[in-house]
């Protein structure tokens, strides 16, 4: 049964609709069915607009704004409010709130302060200490900058900085050459100049561990773990349509979309692996790089993925260290003698990174190449990152 939703007429030299009353009861709504749910924040948020067609675009910003920091403040909030308060009450508390009044408040624990599960704030302190822990946990808490890849093949980042820069506030990332970082978020997927192909969304961070992979004309490269392709769409322009590119992944579903985003980059020397693949067999020891993005806690992207933090546990960290072994074990196996192979995750985490990489080395016939890349969550920088490269004797 629909409740009505009162609406408030201001007059300010016209009349003007106070939208908030809506909005908070769509907020309400969507944050009581996410409530419970195993699927991503982000994909709720998607299906709830999807059925509710009145919700505009200003309508659909604010929400979407709101619920992605409930959800990253959830414990703070619920501290302030009482631990089993209704949606309701959570969301009177956490309008107006301003965690950085709290954030120094030692009578607090300081995982609440710093809305991080304790399990995972711990991890962080003890690896990198207290202060170096806590400032990352506080900058996974902001949300991140939206940045974009130059697709060389069809325009530079000068054009395209002179292009937007006529109606968006850019600027050129420091560190990735074929970066651009938006100051304010916009629709992406509506402009020319992604549906021609010239850009591609992708953070600076995973921007850099893409371009570990320095693949020449004419190589042979395996992206084991491609799913969508994101980092293979950003070397492969390096290899001026020479060599051959391999997208692998076990889940079907999601190469048919990198299909679909190489044709738009006017990529045409790359193609997909499927798991069950007979001919995998014969391509053992053949390639001169495999790059594996392997599966991992995402750590290093909550400012994006808020949701994850309260999913993630011990045993989930346990279950991800064995899947990124059997992984990088695997793929191994496809790279030829002198080729290299590039290990990355999106995590912060040292179990994750430095800890597998030493036991890499301790394990296999391999030595580092070149420096270890890591990053981490900085405001209005890129999200945190991991790649260590290999090189097979």
């Amino acid at each position: 049964m629909m409740v009505a939703i009162p609406i408030v007429i201001q007059k300010l030299g016209s009349d003007i609709i106070n939208r908030q009353p809506f909005r908070n009861y769509h907020l309400l709504r969507l944050l009581k069915s996410y409530e419970g749910q195993e699927i991503p924040l982000d994909l709720c948020i998607h299906r709830y607009f999807k059925e509710n067609r009145s919700l505009g675009s200003k309508d659909r910003a604010e929400i979407a704004e709101n619920i992605y920091g409930m959800i990253r403040w959830l414990p703070l909030i619920n501290h302030l409010s009482g631990t089993h308060s209704s949606w309701e009450k959570r969301l009177e508390t956490w309008t107006g709130l301003n965690p950085e009044e709290y954030r120094h408040n030692s009578s607090i624990p300081s995982h609440i302060r710093y809305s991080f599960p304790k399990v995972l704030y711990d991890l962080c302190v003890a690896a990198m200490g207290k202060e170096k822990a806590e400032e990352i946990c506080w900058e996974c808490n902001s949300p991140a900058p939206t940045t974009v890849r130059v697709n060389r093949l069809k325009a530079t980042r000068d054009k395209l900085l002179k292009t937007w820069g006529k109606e968006y506030q850019v600027a050129p990332c420091e560190e990735a050459k074929e970066g651009i970082r938006f100051l304010k978020k916009i629709n992406f997927f509506q402009l020319p100049e992604f549906q021609s192909g010239y850009f591609e969304v992708q953070d600076e961070g995973s921007q850099l561990l893409a371009a570990m992979v320095e693949a020449l004309p004419g190589q042979k490269v395996l992206d084991y773990c491609s799913g969508s392709g994101g980092k293979t769409l950003a070397f492969a322009q390096n290899m001026d349509g020479k060599g051959q590119i391999y997208l692998h992944d076990i889940r079907t579903h999601i190469l048919t979309e990198a299909k679909r985003r190489l044709k738009r980059a006017g990529i045409q020397n790359a193609q997909l692996l499927m798991p069950d693949d007979p001919k995998k067999k014969n391509l053992k020891k053949k390639f001169d790089w495999v790059l594996v993005d392997a599966p991992c806690s995402g750590t290093g992207t909550l400012r994006r993925n808020p949701d994850m933090k309260w999913k993630f546990s011990e045993e989930m960290l346990k279950r991800l260290l064995g899947q990124q072994r059997t992984i990088f074990e695997q793929a191994l196996s496809y790279v030829k003698p002198g080729g290299k192979i590039v290990y990355g995750t999106c995590s912060i985490l040292k179990q994750e990174n430095q800890d597998q990489v030493a036991h890499f080395l301790n394990t296999y016939p391999i030595k580092l190449h070149g420096d270890i890349f890591q990053s981490y969550p900085a405001r209005e920088k890129m999200d945190g990152f991991f790649g260590a490269c290999f090189q097979v004797d």
